[in-house]
């Protein structure tokens, strides 16, 4: 069992909410062994030693090399969708499959301009223990398309969108190994033409998904699993 505490390193006592969770729904005991991350590429090895529902105290025993950990950097700036479960599958899936950063952005045809960002910290964060990552992803502040294009610092910019007059390539063959990367993602109705003529403006390239017309959240999901497949090839 993995226990999230982020400041585990300079308190040996497991959070309020995984006291509780280690204690009453688990029942563990003093000498019982359990893991903890910090959220921050920490993984340790420790023992309970007082067991206590609101104050859970621990003895760390080994700390472990960070898990999971990765040569890229991934954000994905993506338009939260009108049904806000499907969001947060997005939010789910590409914290098990491994993400840096997760931009909300607001577009001309967004649907959605009001996310509660407590609720989706919570989905993150049991996401990234059940695949046992080290370090959680960054959930960033709503924000709109152009606060973003001025705001980022990635060196690897794509926008994702289904406007036919542009001409664009495979998502997989112009991702770079090794790179930080940014992808946008728009809403239902695509990012409206003026803000993929910004994009392009600023230096972000086109890119395709594959043949299929996607929704936002399955767009989000290929995307990143498209970056992870590029860097891990030979």
């Amino acid at each position: 069992m993995i226990f999230y505490t982020p400041d585990i390193r300079q308190n040996a006592i497991l959070s309020e909410e995984e006291s509780a969770h280690a204690v009453r729904v688990l029942r563990l005991q003093a000498g019982d062994e359990i893991r903890i991350v910090d959220g921050a590429g920490g993984y340790f090895k420790a023992i309970i030693t007082q067991p206590h529902p609101k104050k859970c105290f621990v003895e760390i025993i080994e700390q472990i090399p960070e898990i999971g950990a990765r040569n890229y950097k991934l954000n994905i700036a993506i338009a939260p969708t009108k049904n806000i479960e499907r969001f947060e599958w997005f939010l789910e899936k590409a914290t098990e499959i491994g993400i840096d950063q997760i931009t909300p952005i607001i577009t001309r045809f967004s649907e959605r301009k009001i996310i509660k960002p407590e609720r989706l910290q919570k989905i993150i964060v049991s996401a990234a223990k059940q695949s046992q990552k080290s370090r959680f992803p960054k959930l960033n502040p709503l924000c709109t398309f152009d606060e973003l294009l001025n705001r980022h610092t990635a060196n690897e910019k794509f926008i994702a969108h289904c406007h036919d007059e542009t001409e664009k390539n495979l998502l997989q063959n112009l991702c770079k190994k090794a790179s930080d990367t940014l992808i946008l993602i728009g809403p239902e109705g695509d990012f409206s033409a003026e803000e993929a003529k910004k994009a392009l403006s600023e230096n972000f390239i086109p890119v395709s998904l594959g043949d299929s017309r996607l929704r936002t959240e399955t767009a989000g999901i290929v995307a990143c699993t498209t970056v992870q497949f590029v860097n891990q090839m030979n």
